[in-house]
């Protein structure tokens, strides 16, 4: 006997009525790959396979919600994964193109500065910067000083408009002087 026969035969004596519903099952025994013939294989014939209902199994067993899930799971931690190398790439760029910026400045300032040492080579220009911003007069020389009548503007104290505050510490001041207003 084979394995299939010694099963239906342990269900017949337990009185599983599996086979006494379908008797037309167990009339289905030719050979020869003819219709109603058991089949062998991995596979379970096509009357006892099981059909899935829409939306309740799907791929790897879970429902449209569940899968839908899982994808906004698997959407999140990709977008994670990328995020934080995205936002240090993008910071160190922006710190690189400050560090370029300054560097060009500094590059500008070293030019003017060697134009500057090239132009106080010449003798005539350090003589013309000492007289200039030292004041300096060559032996035999008068200097003369011109001072200028102070402006009208310099005349006048600086009088705030009615109805302005004068600053805090102002203000404190003049309370503590007598002069207060």
């Amino acid at each position: 006997m084979t394995g299939r026969e010694q099963d239906r035969e342990r269900r017949r004596r337990r009185g599983d009525p599996s086979s006494a519903r379908r008797p037309e099952r167990a009339r289905r025994t030719t050979r020869g790959g003819r219709a109603g013939a058991p089949r062998s294989g991995r596979f379970p014939p096509p009357w006892r396979r099981q059909r899935v209902a829409p939306g309740t199994g799907g791929a790897f067993g879970l429902s449209s919600t569940r899968r839908a899930a899982m994808l906004a799971l698997v959407v999140c931690a990709l977008a994670l994964s990328v995020a934080v190398p995205l936002r240090t790439y993008l910071s160190q760029r922006a710190a690189v193109q400050e560090e370029q910026r300054r560097q060009d400045d500094l590059r500008r300032e070293v030019e003017d500065l060697r134009r500057r040492r090239e132009q106080l080579d010449d003798p005539a220009q350090v003589e013309a910067e000492a007289r200039r911003r030292l004041r300096f007069v060559r032996p035999g020389e008068t200097p003369y000083v011109v001072q200028l009548p102070p402006s009208q503007q310099a005349q006048q104290p600086r009088q705030q408009p009615r109805g302005a505050r004068a600053e805090w510490y102002t203000e404190l001041w003049n309370s503590i002087a007598g002069s207060g207003s």
